[in-house]
């Protein structure tokens, strides 16, 4: 291994043994900042997030976040090994959080160590973020301001060093039917059941009228159903739970009004800011993900990209079927992939961008 990969081993290694669950990643937030420190950069802090600027930063030129996450989620009650206690064996590394997202994060972070103080057609900015696993309110939704104007994004999961363009957007909808209660021995009353069983078909064969050219059709999934008290009496009240993977067909505000509008029934969404992203064939960062020999593909989880207002492409070493999964690993050669796969998409992003800029 060269040192690179070396230095992104043991750092990871440092942070598998340091626990980071999801809103309590303080420890790991200060191991991130001092290891930046320690190698010439001068590091920030908002919360648990630690971001850093690429030496001469310039507003006037693009900028490239390169991001991933610290935290992780609880661990596997099915785990057969201590959680926190790095293990290498062969090629593996074990540990909670080496795959996702780990891996991801010290291969970014050595990669900007990098090109920090290179000359490119664009600024570079690392942001390893917390709350990721939660979506919560201090992770990147609280340090997305704090960072300015930020023009794309490199955003570090598990994807086996291919290239993510697009993800879904989610809506949870909260669903109810409103009856009449009566006695069902007399044919009495209005059933709320009857009418959520008529809008969940609806919903089973809706189609919006148009469709993503990259993540395709709207999905929509009804997953939980509840209504009655007592056998003799006919329900008022029906409550079902819709999913919804929305697409950047609709907005997601967009999406809850017309399906609101399909059914009787109230809907509800817990949230509209986990959003679909969808990047076009011919953005730099999809030219370079070419050039760089990466294929691409629509991913099936969601991550913080859900939350950029701005071009985004899902990259990390490690794969996707690994997360939140007992006895977590991430192999050494892929951390060694991981830095040689972003040193040259770097360079092929900034191929892509010096032919525009000129």
């Amino acid at each position: 291994m060269n040192k690179a990969v070396t230095d992104a081993v043991e750092l990871l290694k440092r942070l598998i043994a340091t626990p980071s669950l999801s809103r309590d990643e303080a420890r790991t937030a200060e191991l991130i900042s001092g290891y930046l420190a320690e190698h010439g950069a001068a590091p920030e802090r908002l919360a648990n997030n630690v971001w850093v600027r690429s030496d001469g930063f310039d507003p006037t030129r693009p900028t490239l976040l390169m991001n991933s996450h610290h935290d992780t989620v609880r661990p596997a009650a099915s785990y057969t090994r201590d959680p926190f206690a790095p293990t290498v064996e062969g090629d593996r590394l074990y540990g909670l959080g080496s795959n996702d997202a780990g891996a991801s994060a010290v291969c970014l972070i050595q990669t900007f160590l990098t090109f920090r103080t290179r000359k490119l057609p664009f600024n570079l900015v690392l942001a390893v973020s917390a709350e990721e696993e939660c979506m919560g309110e201090n992770g990147m939704r609280a340090l997305l301001p704090a960072l300015g104007r930020i023009d794309m994004a490199l955003v570090g999961e598990p994807t086996g060093m291919q290239a993510a363009a697009g993800e879904r957007g989610l809506v949870v909808l909260d669903c109810t039917a409103h009856g009449k209660s009566g006695h069902a021995a007399r044919g009495e009353g209005v059933n709320a059941l009857y009418i959520a069983l008529e809008d969940i078909a609806r919903l089973r064969s809706f189609r919006f009228e148009r469709e993503s050219e990259l993540l395709g059709p709207v999905g929509i999934a009804v997953t939980q159903i509840e209504a009655g008290t007592q056998h003799n009496v006919v329900p008022d009240t029906c409550r079902f739970v819709a999913d919804i993977r929305t697409t950047d067909a609709y907005t997601n505000e967009e999406t809850v009004e017309i399906l609101r509008a399909a059914i009787r029934s109230d809907a509800v969404p817990r949230s509209t800011r986990i959003r679909a992203s969808a990047l076009g064939a011919e953005h730099p960062l999809m030219r370079a993900a070419r050039a760089a020999g990466r294929t691409s593909y629509v991913s099936p989880t969601t991550s913080d990209m859900a939350l950029m207002p701005f071009p985004s492409l899902k990259m990390g070493p490690g794969q996707s079927s690994r997360s939140h999964t007992a006895d977590e690993f991430v192999l050494l050669t892929e951390i060694g992939e991981g830095i040689a796969v972003y040193e040259n998409y770097i360079e092929k992003l900034a191929l892509e961008y010096g032919k525009t800029l000129g």
